[in-house]
């Protein structure tokens, strides 16, 4: 019994290849399995290329591993892109009544997507989840943990039941008809009770947990989640969340909020941060403890919005240097997980 397993889903922006990613990471973390995964996503509503690597392992996993064990090409440029990185008998999970003339390493199992999608639904947009439910088939995973994650991600109504039939559909037919030499297989290793978050999601709870009660903040990618998350638990935690009008009045809010003594912070990306530069002189001036969290992107101006790296760690304030640690990589979901 293998106790890893690396799984990439590729596809175009609006094939839902981060849902898809998300619930088979929720998945495995339910059987009691440790996982890691990332995403890179383009920002654009529809098209351009996407994807999403997931690492499961039975022990704590840091990082992402290249070789990719199954890879679920939701379009034939998944293919092109991506199926150089098979591991040795890895397998390549593809539509094969849409994508024709297609090479490459590796197993090359062809699965009538669109077709179970219609057959068993009546809905070609749940292809997608009939690729879970055949990535799945083919480890022979629990197919119940799946099916409940599905129900608790989409809801127990008509769409929620849709997908965990499509996802059967995908399910059975690769436990049918997969007949290369694929030696991965998982079972379900306990019940664990395991959070999975992304980084955004662990910033919101680290600073609810360190006491924060105000924040402002003006949407910008990739730490727009931060100021989500936590509005979404403002009523129940008793915080007070608000979008102002832009960066520079967010800066100034949080200014006001710590000089009269509330625990306050704000969430940008290096854009937005060159507007709060001012108000952060202002904060140092008055002693004002505040927090900045900055999620970073390339530049220069308001630069890609989709791709992460460090170029603003060095920023200038006057004469002061600042070395903000504090930084979220939207694009890297889910890290170590730990026990409720």
């Amino acid at each position: 019994m293998t106790s890893h397993l690396n799984v990439m889903v590729g596809g175009e922006a609006g094939q839902g290849v981060q849902s898809v990613g998300f619930v088979l990471a929720k998945a495995f973390a339910r059987g009691g399995y440790h996982v890691f995964a990332d995403q890179d996503y383009e920002s654009r509503i529809r098209g351009g290329h996407n994807f999403f690597r997931i690492r499961v392992k039975d022990s704590r996993v840091g990082a992402i591993a290249e070789p990719v064990n199954i890879l679920l090409a939701l379009n034939k440029e998944s293919i092109d892109r991506h199926g150089k990185e098979l591991a040795e008998r890895g397998v390549v999970v593809f539509d094969k009544e849409q994508v024709k003339d297609i090479g490459g390493n590796g197993n090359l199992f062809g699965v009538p997507l669109d077709r179970l999608a219609e057959e068993k639904v009546g809905n070609r947009l749940m292809a997608n989840t009939v690729a879970l439910g055949a990535a799945l088939g083919l480890v022979g995973y629990d197919f119940e943990i799946l099916a409940k994650v599905l129900r608790e991600h989409f809801g127990g109504g008509e769409i929620g039941e849709g997908n965990v039939k499509a996802a059967k559909a995908g399910y059975e037919y690769a436990q049918e008809n997969f007949r290369g030499d694929f030696s991965y297989h998982l079972s379900a290793i306990g019940d664990a009770k395991r959070i999975l978050l992304n980084g955004n999601e662990s910033i919101a709870l680290g600073a609810i947990a360190a006491g924060c009660k105000f924040v402002a903040a003006y949407p910008m990618t990739p730490a727009t989640s931060i100021m989500e998350y936590m509005s979404a638990k403002a009523k129940d935690l008793e915080l007070v969340v608000v979008q102002p009008e832009d960066e520079i009045a967010a800066i100034n809010m949080i200014i006001g909020a710590g000089y009269a003594g509330v625990r306050a912070m704000t969430a940008t990306s290096g854009g937005g941060f060159c507007l709060m530069v001012e108000g952060l002189g202002l904060a140092g001036m008055t002693e004002t403890p505040i927090v900045v969290v900055e999620g970073q992107r390339p530049g220069p101006a308001i630069g890609l919005p989709t791709r992460t790296e460090q170029g603003d760690l060095y920023a200038k304030s006057g004469n002061r240097s600042l070395s903000p640690r504090t930084h979220s990589r939207a694009s890297t979901i889910a890290t170590n997980l730990g026990e409720e």
